[in-house]
């Protein structure tokens, strides 16, 4: 297991790892299944990031391009002018640790001279190019697993073993990314919830996370919205899933999860908060002599 005060180096800004850490979603997008379209303005993202940070989120996560089922690929250029400006403003204007949603490795470039300290990329350095930038600048990594493409990860997805083979891959993507020169204490794993995956696939991970944390680094869990959410409470629309998604979470911070990446911080923060104070009471200690002693009928 890791080392529970494991910290990361945000370019900078220090996120330490002694009890599960809020990250905060800003997705500067037309298209994301939860709030596309509602931050795809400068002036809008800079605000609402600022507003979770205010409700107590721990680091920013920046995304330029949905990721959603369906969801077609972003050009380049398309994805430099939605992030760019966004992550500039930020780091100027809190001190919070920033996180690039994304796959190329010339976002990842342009983001972390903006002032970005954390790469999370749903293709676990996959792409080409993509691992020799991340061992180039010497910032974290979220490694995730994803079955398939964003377009087809939720055509009919099948495993034999989700948790096994999820495992397998997330093992392969560490052993890969510290064969390219990143230190295993910059990495990250997510298991990937909705990411070609059912809602059975989703019950099993979140069920056994813990399994992720045998591989010797912190685990980020995000179910924030989902459709899975959505089939277990009969929520249609993302933005009713609130309550779901924080129970999710709670359960995989209980679970080992250091990382929640969430669309509600303040619900999320509340959850942890109350968590916390109930697991940090010490357990009462009943004397032996302080028992009641039971008596067999016969005993009367």
């Amino acid at each position: 297991m890791f080392d529970l005060a494991t910290t990361l180096d945000c370019n900078g800004r220090r996120l330490v790892l002694d009890r599960p850490r809020i990250m905060g979603i800003v997705n500067v997008t037309p298209d994301s299944f939860s709030d596309g379209g509602a931050h795809d303005s400068l002036e809008a993202a800079v605000a609402h990031g600022l507003k979770l940070a205010g409700e107590g989120a721990d680091l920013l996560d920046i995304g330029g391009e949905s990721t959603r089922p369906g969801a077609a690929e972003v050009p380049l250029e398309e994805e430099l002018r939605r992030t760019i400006p966004v992550i500039e403003r930020l780091a100027r204007e809190t001190v919070l640790p920033i996180s690039i949603d994304t796959s190329k490795p010339e976002v990842m470039r342009a983001a972390v001279a903006a002032g970005a300290g954390l790469i999370n990329d749903v293709y676990a350095l996959r792409r080409e190019g993509a691992l020799d930038a991340v061992a180039e600048l010497g910032v974290p990594v979220v490694l995730m697993h994803m079955q398939g493409e964003p377009r087809s990860m939720q055509a009919e997805p099948v495993y034999d073993d989700v948790v096994a083979e999820v495992h397998r891959f997330l093992v392969e993507r560490l052993f890969a990314a510290e064969m390219a020169g990143i230190a295993k204490k910059r990495i990250v794993v997510d298991p990937g919830f909705g990411f070609g995956k059912t809602l059975a696939h989703n019950l099993a991970l979140l069920a056994q996370l813990q399994r992720f944390g045998e591989l010797g680094v912190p685990v980020l869990a995000g179910l924030s919205r989902k459709r899975s959410i959505g089939e277990l409470t009969g929520r249609d629309e993302a933005q009713q899933r609130v309550h779901g998604s924080v129970a999710a979470h709670l359960i995989a911070a209980q679970r080992g999860a250091k990382l929640l990446r969430v669309h509600d911080v303040a619900a999320t923060v509340d959850a942890i908060k109350v968590w916390e104070a109930v697991a940090a009471q010490p357990m009462p200690r009943r004397a032996a002599s302080s028992a009641p002693s039971l008596k067999w009928p016969d005993d009367e």
